[in-house]
């Protein structure tokens, strides 16, 4: 069993990740284009997550949770998709994020599709 690392999509608000940094350091917390990922659709940005042991967290509620299903349909792999809308606020955000890291395995997380907060 392992701790949950968190990978961020290209359109996810930069907040999140400076404030879960902020507030635990030592929650890993990637994102896209630090890794040489940021050009990568949908569908391989899971595929790559899953392969790295990944959760990703994502703003694009239509498009990622479509390619997700379709992978799970598919019997793929898919390590956890966190799904943040636009227009929520970033502080429930961040203790829904910690809360994950601090009190669940990362391998709860696979094949789960939920939205933030909790």
């Amino acid at each position: 069993m392992s701790r949950p690392r968190f990978l961020a999509d290209n359109d996810l608000n930069d907040a999140i990740v400076r404030g879960v940094a902020r507030r635990e350091p030592s929650i890993e917390f990637a994102r896209l284009r630090e890794l040489g990922q940021d050009r990568l659709p949908d569908p391989e940005v899971l595929q790559f997550a899953a392969r790295e042991n990944w959760i990703v967290v994502s703003h694009d509620v239509n498009s990622m949770t479509a390619a997700a299903f379709e992978l799970l349909a598919a019997g793929e792999a898919m390590h956890g998709l966190l799904l943040v809308h636009q227009s929520d606020q970033i502080a429930p955000i961040l203790d829904s994020l910690i809360l994950i890291w601090s009190a669940s395995e990362a391998e709860e997380w696979i094949g789960l599709v939920e939205f933030l907060p909790l």
